[in-house]
């Protein structure tokens, strides 16, 4: 009895187990209420009927003949005042049984849940994937971070290590979650200063034939907060085997892709000096198209392999990507101070940020949707210089501050060292580390911007240029005013003053309504059109 009890006790048991994997609580806890006391009763009905006790105890019926009458009444008595005890025990002990296997289900009814909920979000990531139209040929990439290799459209290199591949659509699917964490993190209303501290900042490295892409890849990791926040992708050109080797000794630390088209650009007789522009445009393209389309990331920070960036560089952009993502008249936040040279920017003012209508580059963060504007008109080659274009920039504008934190240390390129050897060589880069991400910076939005901005400039004492110079009688800490009228006053003045004195589309370098502002011999100076200006003129080229 005891065996057929034990056999029928293990198939409710696997009948349990199998109604757990289905997960339905309620069901497993009915059948199991049902199937122990139905055992119960059957128990209780399969034993022989409680009347005289043969030998060895046993209860069998008629066997009582040598008892006397007497001793079959006490007898008789007895054996069943002990049978009521020992079922009542029996039953006590199936009973705590029941107890234990009820506590048992309650234990794992959180993990069921979750198990429920997994499978649920499973299920809508399935059909996520389903509605999301898949490309004509999917392009190949190594899957972030594990393998990290050199990647082109062709092939795929690895040194001794698996490369694990994944289909663009799915890292569509992956970003559109992320989007939806974005869109919680970044508000709608303008001016909005709280960072996102989910977003991915991806940093696109442009780099070719620099085996001193070293120097730059150093500090970028070296002050990288997260490796997740902020995946480096190293895209190269040129197929310089040095170099690449360099970047393959980073190993997971970063994504090494490769540009796979090395061939030389049909171009007009007098530009092939220029064959060198054509191929950069070429690839900022393609490693653009690669971060956006087929990584999928909704931003990024690119720099180029002749960069150095200071210890607050994530910081900066960290904290200033939802001033870009909600003010409409931004398009870019940048790293660089055109005119951040030792001796024209304010050591104490690390902090100090600007808007700019000048594209700066050197360091610089563009938006997903601003791509999507540029790539179908992207230029074959002088792409920075296009981006200046008022075509372009479409009366938008950047962010750049007070004190550089990108310095170039490439002065070997296709611009054959142009500014380096007088500007760029002198640039400061920012040693003190400024956590943007606790400031307020809705200053910076245009709104409020532009009022306050004005209103300082132009409140200014205007003042000749010689008061400035050494031996001048102007006294006073400052800020003051030098004004321009037309683009051969702007250049002498910035010449005199040690300001770069070149414009692109009417623009000055690190202009903001044709206001250029910088320090001399310790004073605030603002290098101005006349009170009233209105628009750039296109032809101060």
């Amino acid at each position: 009895m005891m065996k057929a009890f034990s056999s029928l006790r293990s198939l409710v048991w696997c009948h349990w187990a199998m109604v757990r994997k289905k997960g339905s609580l309620i069901l497993c806890g009915a059948f199991l209420f049902v199937a122990w006391n139905a055992l119960l009763l059957l128990f209780l009905w399969g034993r022989p009927p409680i009347g005289r006790l043969g030998e060895g105890g046993g209860a069998e019926p008629g066997a009582g003949e040598e008892w006397g009458a007497g001793k079959a009444q006490v007898g008789g008595a007895n054996g069943l005042a002990g049978e009521v005890i020992r079922l009542a025990e029996e039953v006590e002990s199936e009973l705590e049984t029941q107890k234990k296997l009820l506590k048992q289900i309650q234990s794992h009814r959180e993990l069921w849940e979750q198990r429920k909920e997994l499978g649920k979000r499973e299920s809508e990531d399935t059909k996520d994937e389903k509605n999301i139209e898949e490309p004509k040929k999917p392009q190949q990439i190594p899957a972030v971070p594990r393998s990290h290799k050199i990647v082109d459209d062709t092939k795929t290199v690895t040194k001794n290590t698996q490369t694990i591949m994944v289909t663009p659509h799915q890292l569509v699917t992956k970003e559109q979650k992320l989007d939806q964490e974005n869109k919680k993190m970044v508000e709608n209303e303008v001016g909005l200063t709280k960072p996102s501290p989910q977003i991915i900042i991806p940093i696109l490295v442009i780099a070719c034939d620099r085996v001193t892409v070293k120097r730059s890849l150093d500090k970028l990791i070296q002050y990288r907060p997260s490796a997740e926040l902020y995946p480096i992708i190293v895209s190269q050109d040129c197929g310089h085997a040095d170099t690449a080797r360099v970047i393959g000794s980073y190993g997971s630390q970063i994504t090494h892709i490769s540009q796979p088209d090395l061939a030389d650009i049909p171009v007009r007789p007098d530009h092939r000096k220029f064959q060198g522009y054509y191929k950069i445009a070429r690839h900022y393209r393609w490693a653009l198209n690669q971060v956006f389309n087929v990584f999928a990331y909704s931003t990024v920070v690119i720099v180029e392999d002749d960069l150095e960036v200071a210890p607050d560089f994530f910081e900066y952009f960290r904290a200033l990507y939802p001033i870009l993502r909600s003010d409409p008249t931004l398009w870019c936040i940048s790293a660089w101070n055109d005119n951040g040279r030792d001796g024209l920017v304010d050591p104490g003012k690390a902090d100090l940020l600007y808007r700019t209508d000048f594209f700066p580059g050197l360091g610089w963060m563009l938006l997903k949707e601003v791509w999507a504007e540029l790539e179908p008109k992207w230029p074959k080659a002088f792409w920075d210089d296009w981006m200046r274009h008022p075509e372009q920039r479409k009366d938008r504008s950047c962010i750049r501050p007070e004190i550089s934190r990108t310095i170039t240390f490439g002065r070997k390129g296709v611009s054959l060292g142009q500014f380096f050897d007088q500007y760029l060589r002198y640039i400061k880069l920012n040693a003190e580390f400024v956590p943007f991400t606790k400031l307020d910076l809705s200053y910076l939005v245009r709104e409020k911007y532009d009022e306050t901005f004005e209103k300082e400039v132009y409140s200014a004492p205007l003042v000749k240029v010689e008061e400035l110079q050494q031996g001048g009688s102007l006294k006073g800490s400052g800020p003051f005013r030098v004004q321009y009228s037309s683009r051969d006053s702007f250049k002498v003045l910035a010449r005199n003053l040690g300001v770069m004195d070149d414009l692109k589309s009417g623009v000055p370098r690190a202009g903001y309504r044709g206001v250029v502002s910088f320090i001399s011999r310790g004073r605030r100076i603002y290098l101005a059109p006349p009170e009233g200006w209105t628009k750039y003129d296109t032809s101060w080229s």
